[in-house]
């Protein structure tokens, strides 16, 4: 799938980690079309009064599907009630929905189907580590999230090869939770979160669309892969807030305390900020993708320089 007549839909394709994957894409000869609130040029609409509405229209012929879409969880506007938590629950399993509808109802489906679910599929702990294969999905919000959305994107007799990318904290310039902190550590009022010995499982915006791409071109790539950094599973928060603060060249000494991250998002909430999980990109080492960024320094300095 690496020729320039290669097709790939993109759902979610134009946000944060949505434009990197499509930047990449198009370099590697794919052409794109995304599918999104607005229309537009090389875009099919969700929304039902849209005349290329997905489910009016069908989906175009394409080569792979790949499914980006999602309210960002960690919203400091939102306030985390009902209202919030089902549209964050739509906006994954019902996106997802539609876009396994579509590959079920085309004439000539997609040989691939992605979806970027995440790793709040595993409990979080100090001390455990997950691979693609440790059990999951079954006890809280997030974890039944993930389950009920990866559930979506099955197909009976899906003629389309499904893979599931579960991706850990995406780093990168102009979006997610770099966007977030860079000023206040830029400023010297920087640090770690709570405690900050809780796991922080991490990937650059390059190495989680890499991952997805590699997945795209190679037709034997199926089930589940863990988008995280190899060394992920022995960073921390702490780590983190003093490897960013070295990259800017500023301390890194100042912890946000736990009750003040539970006083913003809310306590469900802030157990995405407070706790983590060391999860380990087992099989997608194994399927020979080989990483852009494997160490967080370097990372950080590629995202700020």
């Amino acid at each position: 799938m690496r020729t320039s007549s290669s097709y790939a839909g993109v759902g979610g394709g134009t946000g944060f980690v949505g434009r990197a994957l499509t930047q990449l894409l198009r370099i590697r000869g794919h052409e794109v079309t995304h599918i999104s609130r607005q229309g537009g040029k090389d875009r099919i609409s969700w929304d039902v009064s849209h005349k290329e509405k997905l489910s009016r229209s069908g989906l175009p012929p394409c080569d792979a599907v790949v499914n980006l879409a999602g309210e960002n969880v960690l919203n400091p506007f939102r306030r985390w009630d009902g209202a919030f938590c089902r549209e964050i629950i739509s906006s994954r399993v019902e996106t997802t929905k539609t876009l396994a509808k579509a590959i079920a109802d085309a004439d000539q489906p997609p040989r691939a189907w992605i979806l970027i679910t995440g790793v709040g599929y595993y409990r979080p702990s100090p001390t455990a580590e997950y691979t693609e294969d440790s059990p999951g999905g079954d006890f809280d919000f997030f974890s039944h999230l993930v389950s009920s959305w990866e559930a979506a994107a099955l197909i009976p007799g899906n003629p389309a090869r499904g893979v599931v990318v579960r991706s850990g904290v995406v780093l990168g310039r102009d979006g997610g939770v770099i966007s977030r902190v860079l000023w206040p550590f830029r400023l010297g009022l920087g640090g770690p979160l709570g405690s900050g010995l809780q796991p922080f499982p991490w990937i650059h915006i390059r190495d989680l669309s890499g991952i997805v791409c590699h997945a795209l071109e190679s037709e034997c790539l199926q089930g589940v892969f863990n988008g995280v950094s190899p060394s992920s599973s022995a960073t921390s928060n702490g780590t983190f807030a003093q490897e960013l603060g070295a990259a800017l060249g500023r301390p890194a000494l100042l912890p946000v305390p736990a009750w003040a991250v539970r006083a913003v998002f809310g306590a469900e909430r802030a157990i995405m900020l407070l706790e983590g999980q060391r999860v380990v990109p087992k099989r997608t080492l194994e399927s020979g993708y080989r990483f852009i960024f494997p160490d967080l320094s370097a990372a950080l300095k590629d995202i700020v320089a």
